[in-house]
């Protein structure tokens, strides 16, 4: 049966995660398909001869020029909006949608809801928590999106679900105009990713657009202090009626909240008088691990969970059976009575001021590509737990810089190298400056390529230095 793709010249941007899945979905559904990439390396090569074979056409090496009589473009979420080939289409008058787009208006009319999660940081964490919530119901479904599997694959492919639980970063946001979640989750926000929109009022903005329709509850976060506030995204957004705030805080919850209460997270929002009742939902001790960063994840995939109709017991059962990926606050060992903690996902100042608040005593190892942060109230906020700092990577001065102004009283070991083998010794003068009781803290603030291929190689080059010390 013909499709309203069927004939059409669409142009997909990129190649990769999202773009080899919508050139192929579009060329099976008989669009003329062209895609065009910026890079002509070995990996685009291979992955344009695979659609090649099929009939597609590529273009490497030349992702500014917009293909002539293009249609539609279909972009990779990482591509800005300022590129030439975007503002050729804008010109000629060509919509532009992202593949999370594109799979929005491809859903069948029996479609499984999306329970969508975003934030500057805990949004995998988050989604795979959901999932294992949901899971724990008996509900068919999976964690996809911005965490590696194309949602494409899922409303295009054979397995049937009952709901998704979909990662959503900023610049799918942007690319994803008709989205309409049956209920959302903003968990944080923080200033990242501003070279890509161009302010923090356009990021927020493009957060926010995860609230946008929905039908059921906007989950948001009491406690965050960041103007504009996921509140106010809340507040803003044009939602169905009926739609609810629900919030979710570490604190006592208020009517229409989830919180925690004497070890036990609880919901007030989705009872039968919110005034006057309240669910048991879980133990704290429940959380792997139970940091306070990922207690508030834990609530806000509850939140969602409860949206959707899922029981406290389920919600009990899910959050056990979670394992969190590597490289996420992850105990590696104890150590003469000191514990080394890897949380290399700790890319931003965000995340790592909420791994700092997660121990009391720490000796901080720290550093790599900065990406234009700055470190002064990150370091202010944690001087007090900080037993000694060790920096490595390309911007540690500006962290050492920080540290002498906020907490000069701080040790700081300054190693002058970037090299992979700098973690192992950078783990050896932890280990000197560490008291038993103390935790090693691996929270760079920084991305990583500036010495290591990726965070998930920092930390591994951590672990492999504990367990070094171990032996």
């Amino acid at each position: 049966m013909p499709s309203e793709f069927t004939g059409k010249h669409v142009t997909v941007a990129g190649l990769g995660v999202s773009g080899v899945p919508a050139a192929k979905v579009l060329h099976g559904l008989g669009a003329h398909v062209t895609v065009v990439n910026d890079g002509d390396d070995e990996r685009a090569r291979t992955q344009a001869a695979e659609l090649e074979a099929l009939g597609v056409t590529v273009r490497l090496g030349d992702g500014d020029t917009l293909p002539e009589g293009t249609e539609l473009i279909v972009t990779a979420p990482g591509w800005k909006p300022t590129k030439p080939l975007f503002t050729a289409a804008g010109q000629a008058g060509v919509p532009v949608w992202g593949d999370v787009e594109l799979a929005w208006r491809l859903r069948g009319p029996d479609a499984a809801p999306w329970l969508a999660v975003t934030g500057t940081n805990g949004k995998t964490t988050t989604v795979q928590m959901l999932a294992s919530i949901l899971k724990a119901a008996g509900l068919r479904t999976a964690a996809v999106g911005n965490i590696g599997v194309s949602l494409l694959d899922a409303v295009t492919g054979d397995t049937e679900y009952d709901v998704l639980a979909v990662e959503l970063s900023s610049y799918q946001l942007h690319w994803a105009p008709s989205l309409r979640a049956h209920s959302a989750a903003v968990l944080n926000l923080a200033p990242d990713h501003l070279d890509w929109h161009g302010s923090m009022e356009a990021y927020a903005a493009d957060k926010g657009r995860i609230y946008e329709g929905n039908r059921v509850a906007c989950v948001y976060n009491v406690d965050a202090t960041d103007k504009p506030s996921t509140e106010d995204l809340v507040r803003a957004a044009d939602v169905e009626e009926g739609c609810r705030a629900v919030g979710f805080t570490l604190g006592t919850p208020g009517p229409s909240q989830l919180g925690v209460v004497e070890g036990l997270l609880v919901d007030r929002a989705f009872v039968e008088d919110r005034q006057k009742n309240a669910q048991e939902l879980a133990e704290v001790s429940d959380v792997n691990p139970p940091a306070p960063h990922n207690i508030a994840n834990a609530l806000a995939a509850a939140g969602l969970a409860r949206a959707f109709g899922v029981s406290a017991a389920a919600v009990r059962d899910g959050l056990r059976a979670f394992t969190p990926d590597a490289h996420r606050i992850a105990h590696v060992a104890d150590v003469d009575g000191v514990a080394y903690v890897d949380d290399s996902k700790a890319t931003n100042t965000h995340a790592t001021e909420a791994s700092l608040a997660a121990y009391e005593s720490i000796v901080w190892i720290a550093g790599g590509l900065a990406k234009g942060a700055t470190f002064d109230e990150l370091v202010a906020g944690a001087a007090k737990r900080l037993r000694g700092a060790v920096l490595i990577g390309a911007d540690r001065a500006l962290i050492r810089e920080a540290l002498a102004r906020h907490a000069p009283e701080v040790p700081v070991v300054d190693l002058d190298r970037t090299d992979t083998g700098a973690m192992l010794q950078a783990v050896q003068e932890a280990r000197r400056l560490a008291r038993p009781g103390d935790t090693v803290l691996l929270a760079p603030a920084c991305a990583s390529m500036d010495m290591f291929t990726n965070y998930n190689q920092r930390g591994d080059a951590f672990a492999q230095a504990v367990r070094e010390l171990g032996a």
